[in-house]
């Protein structure tokens, strides 16, 4: 199955070569749904302005070469040169048959699969996550599934902050604890808790410091006690990170996780590669590598630092090696980065010198997905009523505890069981589809009242129209149905057709773009579709039993894509709600 604007587009791009020579082959041809027909094509107002000619006389040329046989019943030229095009009913009935009978709900697989990274969450070892890992998280456990649905072998990684300076201070702060006692309070999971005492100690006591400094180099010596400690922190920050993602309903597992120590044996390779092709050299004490097109407000080339002063490796060095280790030894084609704006300028740099010493050659391209920040209601960033940084583990709690109310007071006739798992799914939900539903690259406010309303582009609204039409079936005594042809004939059962057949080439919008938002903006705009028709539309009661059958299957499609998005999501969609 091909959404109907991929047999168009073809179409006329070929129409378009055929009456204007090869060199507008790439046109575009512009196609989009209209209120006149069931798309439009305005290719003609462009080429008109670069061709000299009159938009309509362009318009005829291009539909005078059309070939849309078994595709449209009618084609019209309107207005100053749009192209109206309505779809043979026969068509659009093969289109939703493929689509429903496949098994794909119309997601093509990629016609060239590639193996991707995609990097996303990265926490630190030995803190507990909060709000600010919450975007990065959700937007690249969207990707991952969002490639891994259209045929790309994913892989995801997990780059953790498990190495450096602060080991030495909170592997010191163990051993005054104890193991034991150490190991108890590690595992009760406040790992803030146990940070932050570390830290004071290190500012406040300088024989502490000192010790702390001694312990980073027996560290990276490779001492045993000093790793097996080490390890502990790890291994006790592992288990918590996935009982949030488990939480979070995102795919990461402790498999993923390939942390800065994973890279750190390969530092001293990476740093010798840049000396020998002469892009590393000492400036002031440190090497650097000066990648073209970057520099500071007076016009000097801007360092990115690969060795520090004091003999010491920073993020830059291990991007730089996590890069290379993944075009050379994974083999990776595309490379996705899921980091804050912020990063934007480090990114940039570290693919620059990944391309100037080789690694970073085409067909393989790597690409940064920066996003703003989560704001409060005074629009600053979000913060508990203390000041204190919002923990992911609380905002989720807090998430279920109002979904519970929300989820009550909808449906109370849910048991206990049902009500809970509903409010789980909700209050997660809520939280992520508010976030996803962003355009990443701006800041939002986090709005409970808004992200948990049963009105608007939320994600309750979507759950319940999902919901809504199982009970259909439920209310109707039938199975959903399978084989079923659907034919339209009412306008709102066509539109809600027409949305249906987008799926696909919505899914792949988003792999091409990396911008979640689209995916759920799609959703909506469908829940918006079928709403209309059902409002207009007797499904039950149904004019004839062909007529009912055809519509539930329309209904059970529509259903599947809404569970389909928003899984791909990574959000539930409870039966009943």
């Amino acid at each position: 199955m091909a959404d109907p604007v991929h047999a168009l587009s073809r179409a006329f791009q070929e129409a378009i070569t055929a009456a204007f020579g090869a060199e507008h082959a790439g046109a575009d041809p512009s196609l989009r749904r209209s209120s006149h027909a069931d798309y439009q094509a305005n290719a003609a107002m462009a080429l008109g302005k670069r061709l000299g000619r009159p938009p309509r006389e362009v318009a005829a040329a291009i539909v005078g070469a059309l070939q849309l046989g078994g595709i449209c019943r009618k084609v019209e030229i309107a207005g100053p040169g749009f192209v109206n095009l309505t779809l043979e009913d026969a068509y659009l009935t093969r289109e939703l048959a493929d689509t429903a009978s496949s098994g794909r709900l119309g997601i093509a697989p990629a016609a060239q699969p590639e193996t991707v990274i995609v990097d996303y969450s990265g926490p630190n070892a030995a803190k507990e996550m909060h709000v600010g890992h919450l975007r990065s998280t959700i937007i690249g456990d969207a990707l991952a599934r969002v490639l891994e649905a259209l045929g790309h072998r994913v892989i995801r990684q997990n780059h953790l902050g498990d190495w450096g300076t602060p080991f030495g201070m909170l592997i010191e702060h163990m051993l005054d604890l104890g193991e034991a006692a150490a190991s108890q309070e590690l595992s009760v999971g406040d790992l803030d808790a146990f940070y932050r005492q570390a830290r004071a100690k290190f500012d406040g006591d300088p024989a502490f410091a000192e010790r702390s400094r001694r312990r980073v180099v027996r560290l990276q010596g490779g001492d045993e006690q000093t790793l097996g400690l080490w390890r502990q922190l790890v291994r006790e920050s592992t288990r918590y990170f996935e009982s949030v993602y488990r939480r979070l309903g995102v795919t990461l597992t402790e498999a993923d996780f390939a942390g800065e120590s994973f890279y750190n044996p390969m530092l001293l390779d990476v740093l010798a590669e840049l000396g020998q092709k002469g892009l590393a050299r000492e400036s002031e004490g440190a090497l650097c590598v000066f990648p073209a097109g970057f520099t500071g407000k007076g016009g000097e080339p801007l360092p990115l630092i690969v060795r520090k002063q004091d003999g010491g490796y920073g993020y830059a060095t291990t991007d730089l090696a996590a890069i290379r280790h993944r075009l050379t030894t994974v083999g990776a084609q595309r490379l996705i980065y899921v980091v804050g704006a912020p990063q934007s300028q480090h990114f940039a740099m570290v693919f620059a010198t990944a391309r100037e010493a080789g690694w970073l050659r085409p067909p393989a391209r790597a690409e940064h997905v920066a996003f703003g920040s989560v704001l409060g209601a005074d629009k600053k960033m979000f913060k508990t009523r203390s000041g204190d940084t919002v923990k992911l583990s609380d905002l989720l709690d807090e998430a279920v505890e109002r979904a519970t109310k929300v989820v009550r007071e909808k449906n109370p006739e849910l048991d206990a069981e049902a009500a809970g798992a509903v409010a789980r799914a909700v209050g997660v939900g809520a939280v992520k589809y508010a976030d996803l539903s962003s355009d990443r690259i701006k800041d939002y406010v986090f709005d409970w009242d808004r992200m948990l309303a049963f009105e608007g582009n939320t994600a309750p609204y979507l759950m319940y129209a999902h919901a809504r039409i199982r009970s259909i079936f439920r209310k109707a005594g039938v199975e959903s149905p399978r084989g079923v042809g659907i034919t339209v004939g009412e306008p709102a059962e066509r539109a809600l057709a027409l949305e249906l057949l987008r799926f696909g080439a919505v899914l792949e919008d988003v792999a091409a773009t990396l911008e979640p938002h689209r995916l759920c903006g799609y959703l909506f705009e469908l829940a918006g579709s079928f709403t209309t028709f059902y409002e207009r539309c007797p499904v039950l009661r149904a004019e004839s039993e062909e007529v009912r059958r055809s519509r539930l299957a329309l209904c059970d499609l529509t259903a599947e894509v809404l569970a389909k998005g928003l899984g791909l999501l990574g959000i539930e969609a409870p039966e009943r709600m």
